[in-house]
């Protein structure tokens, strides 16, 4: 048989071609030119010379508009959602419109252009939508200026609509005035629309992106070939912040294609960051010959004062801190003599945590790195923070920053580990070793023990219930780096007395941490929403009148609880083994609430049967991605409640691939319902994220329905649910 060399996204191309595959109108390089690489392939081919109007917006001759995007996609829509934005005021013609990815170096050099190149924390409506969509406003006012200097009348006699500008008789495209627009410069900036003058936004629109996913031409940072370029497989110190490692490289070296073996050292002062760790690359001719060669690879590792670190050894120390005075970030001392005074039968208590957890992306780190002959360096990644790629690799060559380009491509998930900044410093630096392009892959393992993780949490409460079945007082101390104790010290439920306390201060700190989908409220929501819901129970309340009842001054609240209760049709009176469980947690500017059903057999089984969600982020843009990314959230937040959570072990992630660190199969997915309850008005909030939070309590709360047994820690996959 002879060998064929053929890509999976090849693979996807060709065959969609082929009888009954599936066609979508989109450019697609010749197989012929693979190795030259595109960064921007979303972008529809085009020979006529484009015009930029702003650095938002180029026009070209043929009326083509290539929107300049500053935001990357990993999945969340955002390439569509900036298009949106910018067009509600430029009112092109949708059909015209095209998108590529704006210049990180041309970003940093120019006192940051776009304002931010940074994606994440559901900003990129909720924060970025003023200055995108003034932007376009901009444009579409100096274009119909552009028509009335032409035609000579007033700039408020001229209408923009669909590309074109009219003004009683007189037509033209938005092309024919593009460079005269260009030279124009308003004496003042025009306002941008509210939301009741949207005619665009609030419809929901197919996410530019999904078809180029569908049929191959999506280019990821995986996908990257270059004329000469090496591949490299990366194990740094499995105990994070460990020594440096002794390897023989003699013992590899013979290996077919194998070229190098460098060594990575951690910068000092960086402890902590999530920077460049001690560790060992392989370099070959394929990454299949570079990772196995590391793998044969005999290495001694220095683990450092850490190696006997664990879960165990982590929580011993969470605990013994949650009995301990912590920082206060809320204080009534009244709160505790409230509680203290109670009978025991009218007090209620709770410890909660969970472990630390992997962002486990789909597509795991990837970085290309080219340092030219003419000093220059290009760097093909997928990134959520460009500028910080570009700093890292600037600071690892030692070279200056007009010299650097982030070419971006598509990231496939982000979850906060997606700035790539450590591994484009690895692959730079191995890419300066060898002297030749350097595409640089973390395998599974390295990606879940080494890319940084969500934080680890554990939390305390207290609490005391009157006579009415309501609580008069409340106790909370926590314990946890990058904790979000916001959802605590500024939950919405109406309790007079109330004192917080935080540590802080993990001394299992060496673990690098960083963001994650919906961060610190889906920890403390986990714990909190719990509490609630036995605070509820301990007075006799059904639980979601309960929250109705607590929040009845706040009127967001209202809005989604009741959304809540007309929708899901929370019960409490469901058969042994069936339970409805509900929390409501605020997270990225946005109130979202959840009712989860369960079924869990006697021995334990159990099944998340349906999820209804009422989410109030004030405005939605694009409903139809707007339910996607909630529908998203509730699988993140359930893949990580059922089988997610990093086990350490000697200091080291034991669980390190799909096997052991069980997310959610397709089997196991539930009917998702999706409700917005939009309170308008100055809110925008974000939805990348607010569905995580609910997710875990309401589910957990619906086991405790189902069984009496409380879940007090993640993964599930750690408890027994029988019940008798």
């Amino acid at each position: 048989m002879n060998q064929i060399n053929v890509t999976r996204r090849e693979f996807i191309i060709t065959s969609a071609g082929a009888a009954g595959g599936l066609a979508i109108g989109v450019f697609l390089a010749p197989m012929a030119n693979a190795a030259v690489v595109n960064p921007m392939p979303w972008q529809s081919p085009n020979d006529k010379e484009g015009l930029e109007l702003s650095q938002w917006i180029v026009i070209d001759p043929s009326g083509i508009i290539t929107v300049v995007q500053p935001h990357a996609e990993m999945g969340q829509g955002a390439m569509t959602s900036t298009a949106m934005m910018l067009n509600e005021e430029l009112q092109a013609d949708w059909k015209m419109i095209r998108v590529q990815y704006a210049d990180a170096n041309r970003h940093v050099l120019n006192n940051e252009l776009w304002v931010t190149m940074a994606s994440g924390g559901s900003n990129v409506v909720k924060a970025r939508h003023p200055h995108i969509m003034q932007a376009g406003a901009s444009a579409r006012e100096r274009l119909k200026e552009a028509a009335a200097q032409t035609w000579g009348v007033p700039r408020t006699q001229v209408t923009a609509k669909d590309s074109v500008l009219t003004s009683g008789t007189r037509r033209g495209t938005y092309a024919e005035f593009a460079t005269r627009a260009a030279g124009i410069k308003l004496a003042e900036e025009p306002k941008r629309k509210t939301p009741e003058q949207f005619t665009f936004l609030g419809t929901s629109v197919p996410r530019l992106d999904v078809p180029l996913k569908v049929n191959g031409a999506a280019k990821y940072a995986h996908d990257i070939r270059l004329p000469g370029m090496v591949y490299a497989a990366v194990y740094a110190n499995p105990v994070p912040w460990g020594g440096s490692p002794k390897f023989d490289f003699n013992a590899i070296k013979a290996r077919p294609g194998v070229l190098a073996a460098v060594e990575l050292k951690a910068v000092a002062g960086k402890r902590g960051l999530a920077d460049m760790q001690n560790g060992v690359a392989v370099v070959a001719d394929t990454y299949y010959r570079a990772k196995t060669a590391l793998d044969l690879m005999p290495i001694e590792w220095d683990y450092g004062p850490n190696a006997a670190m664990s879960n165990q050894t982590l929580f011993d120390t969470a605990y013994k801190k949650l009995g301990e005075k912590g920082a206060v970030r809320k204080d009534d001392p009244a709160a505790l003599a409230a509680i203290a005074a109670a009978p025991a039968d009218k007090k209620v208590g709770g410890d909660f945590h969970r472990p630390y957890e992997a962002h486990a992306r789909a597509e795991p780190i990837t970085t290309t790195v080219d340092i030219k002959a003419d000093g220059t360096v290009d760097v093909y990644v997928g990134a959520q923070n460009p500028p910080a790629v570009m700093t890292a690799v600037v600071e690892q060559l030692g070279i200056e920053p007009k010299n650097c380009f982030v070419r971006r491509q598509f990231l496939g998930c982000g979850f906060g580990s997606s700035s790539g900044t450590f591994a484009a410093k690895q692959a730079a630096q191995i890419a300066k070793e060898v002297g030749r392009p350097v595409k640089l892959i973390w395998s599974r393992e390295e990606d879940i023990r080494n890319s940084k993780h969500a934080p680890a949490y554990a939390a305390r409460f207290e609490a005391a219930v009157g006579p009415d079945g309501l609580p008069t007082a409340i106790f909370t101390r926590t314990f946890g780096a990058n904790s979000s104790d916001n959802t605590i010290t500024d939950m919405p439920y109406e309790i007079a007395l109330r004192h917080h306390e935080r540590h802080a201060d993990l001394e299992q700190a060496n673990i690098p941490i960083t963001t994650h989908r919906a961060p610190g409220t889906g920890l403390v929501g986990f714990a909190s929403e719990q509490f609630i819901d036995d605070l509820a129970r301990k007075g006799g309340w059904n639980p979601l009148d309960w929250r109705i009842a607590m929040t009845k001054t706040k009127a967001d609240y209202q809005l989604v609880l009741k959304t809540l209760k007309e929708k899901a049709g929370y019960r409490m009176d469901l058969p042994r083994g069936e339970g409805m469980g509900v929390a409501v947690v605020e997270s990225h500017g946005t109130i979202a609430g959840a009712v989860a059903t369960v079924t869990v057999s006697r021995r334990g089984q159990l099944r998340v049967e349906k999820v209804v969600l009422a989410v109030d982020s004030g405005h939605v843009i694009n409903p139809l991605n707007g339910t996607e990314q909630v529908e998203g959230s509730v699988v993140f937040g359930l893949a990580h409640l059922l089988g997610g959570g990093l086990e350490f072990q000697k200091g080291a992630v034991a669980n390190s691939n799909f096997d052991t660190y069980r997310l959610l199969r397709i089997g196991d997915m539930p009917t998702v319902e999706v409700h917005f309850a939009l309170s308008g008005g100055e809110k925008w909030g974000g939805l990348g994220e607010p569905g995580v939070p609910p997710t875990a309590p309401s589910v957990a709360n619906a086991i405790f329905a189902a069984t009496g047994k409380r879940v007090r820690s993640t993964p599930l996959t750690l408890h027994d649910l029988s019940w008798a």
